[in-house]
């Protein structure tokens, strides 16, 4: 899985492209990880743009629970935005909508962020 990341201030958007599933769980836990392992020992946040996310499994929901989990645990923070139809719908269905904050745009993710993380949005 292809994972595309920026930073922006003290938060990264990481941006995952095609599907999550069994196949590609290792693929984007192992891309994500660095990220995760920066919020978690810093308390920074990560901002998941999944436009590019074509579909999620139950195994791909695991792969976003454990990365909140580890990232919350040490005060870090992981919101979503820009979720296809398809993957809104199975994170409804899932109620994993319930676990996480999602937003229509990552800039609208970006309006939970002190106003010098969104001035670096905009500037990048």
């Amino acid at each position: 899985m292809k994972l595309e990341a920026q930073k922006y201030a003290d938060t990264v958007v990481v941006a995952p492209v095609g599907r999550l599933d069994h196949d590609h769980c290792e693929g984007f836990r192992a891309g994500l990880q660095p990220h995760v392992d920066g919020a978690a020992s810093s308390g920074r946040g990560i901002v998941l743009d999944l436009s590019g996310l074509e579909y999620v499994s139950s195994a791909g929901l695991r792969c976003f629970m454990l990365a909140a989990k580890q990232t919350g645990g040490h005060g870090g923070k992981i919101v979503l935005a820009a979720l296809r139809p398809v993957v809104a719908e199975i994170f409804q269905i899932s109620r994993f909508d319930m676990l996480f904050e999602i937003f229509p745009t990552v800039r609208e993710a970006w309006a939970r962020c002190p106003r010098r993380h969104a001035a670096a949005f905009d500037r990048g």
